[in-house]
């Protein structure tokens, strides 16, 4: 599950390459809606039903996404989600997405692109399982990143990541 190291290298330098002094110095609380178009829905949790490992991979039917909202470019934001691993350096995650739901992108389709964000971390962070929740604070942007599981329309270079409380 990983995506391809030119994407990855693209969207955090993208990310990174903001100046320094557009950067917050406040961190904005983010939730899940805000981060959807105005004309767009939230994406419901389809955990109706567990899809057959021999069926088509999820990603093949990911609702379109509507958009993505740019506000927060260059912001330090924080958002809390569930993780999907998708890059390790030793037992640590260095890459995952960040999902509304637990279970997205597992064996449900997975959300529109701007329900998804990538964070990368250049400290490992160690995860405490597949469907843990989390707390990611750091630069937030849009991207637009294809991994194997899903169409991302966001990026966050984690400067901290917390356990969910």
């Amino acid at each position: 599950m990983t995506i391809s190291r030119r994407s990855f290298c693209l969207t955090a330098l993208a990310t990174l390459s903001y100046p320094t002094f557009s950067r917050a110095k406040e961190v904005i609380d983010l939730e899940w809606p805000d981060l959807l178009p105005a004309d767009a829905t939230e994406a419901k949790n389809p955990l109706r039903g567990l899809l057959s490992h021999d069926e088509a991979a999820p990603a093949a039917s990911q609702p379109i996404s509507t958009g993505v909202k740019s506000d927060w470019n260059g912001q330090i934001v924080r958002l809390s989600g569930f993780v999907v691993p998708l890059d390790y350096e030793g037992t640590g995650l260095t890459a995952f997405l960040l999902v509304p739901y637990v279970g997205a992108c597992v064996h449900v389709p997975p959300p529109p692109a701007n329900q998804l964000v990538l964070v990368s971390t250049e400290r490992p962070y160690e995860n405490e399982g597949l469907f843990s929740a989390v707390t990611v604070t750091g630069m937030f942007g849009t991207a637009s990143i294809s991994t194997q599981l899903a169409e991302v329309g966001y990026a966050l270079s984690a400067d901290k990541i917390t356990r969910y409380r």
